[in-house]
């Protein structure tokens, strides 16, 4: 287990609301992060992750098929933390939905965002350190893949600190990428207005001049949001299961 004292009283908020078009074929009637990696829902392995790092709190931003996931997963107990749930009133994006997840982070200085249709073994103990010690406004996990074209690259100097979003190329060469796993100071918020806005799009290049730093990380990422990535998360079950719980 990663040893990161200190994480029980910090929040993660999941962002688990998106629609799923391109995995529809795979898992035609649930939420995508509830589509299953052996006999497990995949956003239970992440939820595990959590726990397993000592994080008690835990919030859900819900959209598509909300009902399922409140069902699954209740108030977390069964888990050993807390869950609540901000539902999204219509699409509003990955930086709208944390927008309007903001009153359930009230009294908190920093909190944890990941999506939930990928998995990236990080040390978040490690992670929020290396977010405080270079004080910037964000801090994102990324994380060296042989083929980079579909996700988009990040550009970063000698200190670590972003210097642009490179958008997806047809170009399948390696590159370092945003891995969906973000340390953010509250003052977030000024930055995102309300409505549907993406971090990735709309936030992140706009704040490059407060301070958005990235921490490369090595192990294990993948994500589930192609069928093709869905069957390899199936392959890699034993790794990415035992990483949620180290």
């Amino acid at each position: 287990m990663k040893q990161n004292g200190g994480l029980a009283d910090a929040k993660a908020v999941l962002l688990v609301g998106g629609l799923g078009t391109r995995l529809r074929t795979v898992v035609p009637s649930t939420p995508k992060a509830l589509a299953l990696v052996g006999n497990r829902p995949f956003l239970e392995l992440l939820v595990r992750q959590l726990h397993g790092q000592g994080i008690r709190h835990v919030v859900m931003c819900t959209g598509y098929l909300a009902d399922q996931i409140e069902s699954e997963f209740v108030d977390g107990r069964d888990l050993g933390l807390t869950i609540t749930y901000s539902k999204e009133p219509e699409p509003l994006g990955t930086a709208g939905a944390l927008k309007f997840a903001q009153k359930h982070l009230e009294g908190v200085a920093e909190f944890f965002v990941m999506n939930g249709d990928s998995f990236l073994d990080v040390d978040l103990g490690q992670l929020v350190r290396f977010h405080r010690s270079h004080g910037g406004l964000a801090t994102l996990a990324t994380v060296p893949v042989e083929d980079a074209g579909r996700y988009g690259t990040v550009r970063i100097d000698g200190s670590g600190r972003v210097l642009e979003f490179c958008e997806k190329t047809s170009n399948n060469s390696p590159g370092l990428i945003n891995a969906g796993v973000y340390v953010f100071d509250r003052s977030i918020f000024d930055h995102i207005p309300a409505g549907p806005v993406s971090l990735e799009k709309d936030v992140f290049p706009k704040i490059l001049d407060s301070g958005v730093y990235a921490a490369e990380q090595q192990g294990l990422f993948i994500d589930i949001g192609t069928p093709v990535d869905y069957v390899r998360a199936q392959q890699l079950l034993d790794r990415v299961g035992r990483a949620s719980e180290e």
